[in-house]
């Protein structure tokens, strides 16, 4: 995979989950484990020396796995991870020597920054593509919002006190490229072979993420005198109702179609934080994409669409916040 495509993934996937590793013949169990919990992709850190081999054995073993070296402090640190098998490299600073092995060798990295000095520096070395490392210590969202006025051509990988009370503020914030974090994946886990435990809690932090927040039900009706008909009998029920040029909507909460739309009841609507992990979440789930269906925002990104499948009768559909 190229640069840009790693980080693509690492977009549409949302998350990075930070390993430490003491026993390497545990890192197929653990790999096992984050894939069925829908997160192919790791970091395994370099503070332990069982890291090499944890990269090689998960890389071998699922090979469809992104599997990355952290904490790599030096250039010679990288080589050993990219030769045992790592796609990418972390480091918790930036290290210019580290940043120009992985760029003369095609190998993406991510040197940690948490200052406008740090991130200039980074800029200057060509990178699009930063660790905003401690981030909770840091300043956190607030501080991610601040750099991204004088840089908006960068994106952050965040890691540093991320759990699942503050994960959805994290990928909510338009310059996060991905969270990082260590909580489904902790050492204790590891070594006691909790491997349910990990797989449920990456399927759980996927499904954070993505911010799901219901928006609105939709009922399809026989015409507009229909629609008209229906929305009058809600009224009573302290319904504040509004016309659109397709339905009326009941609070916003209930919209009746004036015609039958997607759907063989109806349809029903949720906010996300990024249609397209949620598209990539939801495509993992089996689901397929009415690419029909797109709507796209100015920059020519989408920020709506349906799956084909439905669910009681009704057509699903999903929208940016």
């Amino acid at each position: 995979m190229t640069e840009a495509e790693i980080f693509e993934f690492f977009h549409n996937l949302g998350i990075v989950p930070v390993v430490k590793i003491d026993d390497a013949s545990k890192a197929e169990k653990l790999a096992e484990a984050m894939v069925k919990g829908g997160i192919p992709c790791a970091e395994v850190t370099f503070r332990t020396d069982a890291a090499e081999e944890a990269i090689r054995r998960m890389s071998t073993a699922f090979p469809e796995m992104i599997v990355g070296a952290g904490t790599v402090l030096n250039p010679e640190t990288a080589e050993r991870a990219v030769k045992a098998g790592a796609k990418f490299i972390v480091s918790p600073g930036l290290d210019e020597d580290t940043v120009k092995w992985c760029q003369k060798n095609g190998v993406p990295v991510t040197p940690g920054v948490c200052t406008a000095s740090e991130v200039q520096k980074g800029v200057n070395l060509g990178l699009k593509v930063l660790k905003f490392f401690p981030a909770e210590s840091s300043g956190g969202v607030k501080m991610l919002k601040d750099l991204g006025g004088p840089f908006p051509q960068v994106k952050f990988m965040t890691t540093g006190g991320i759990n699942p009370d503050n994960l959805e503020e994290y990928a909510r914030a338009k310059n996060v490229l991905a969270v990082g974090g260590s909580w489904m994946v902790k050492a204790d886990l590891i070594n006691n072979d909790k491997w349910d435990e990990i797989e449920a809690l990456c399927r759980e932090a996927v499904t954070k993420l993505q911010g799901f927040e219901f928006a609105h039900f939709g009922i399809n009706a026989n015409g507009k005198d229909d629609a008209e008909d229906m929305t009058k009998k809600f009224s009573p029920f302290g319904m504040v109702p509004s016309a659109t040029s397709k339905s009326f909507f009941m609070d916003k909460t209930i919209e009746i179609m004036n015609e039958n739309g997607r759907g063989k009841h109806g349809h029903i609507g949720y906010k996300v934080n990024d249609v397209a992990r949620t598209m990539n979440y939801v495509k993992s789930l089996g689901y397929t994409i009415a690419e029909d269906s797109f709507s796209y925002d100015a920059k020519g990104n989408v920020k709506f669409f349906y799956v084909n499948e439905e669910i009681g009768g009704f057509a699903i559909h999903f929208m940016a916040k």
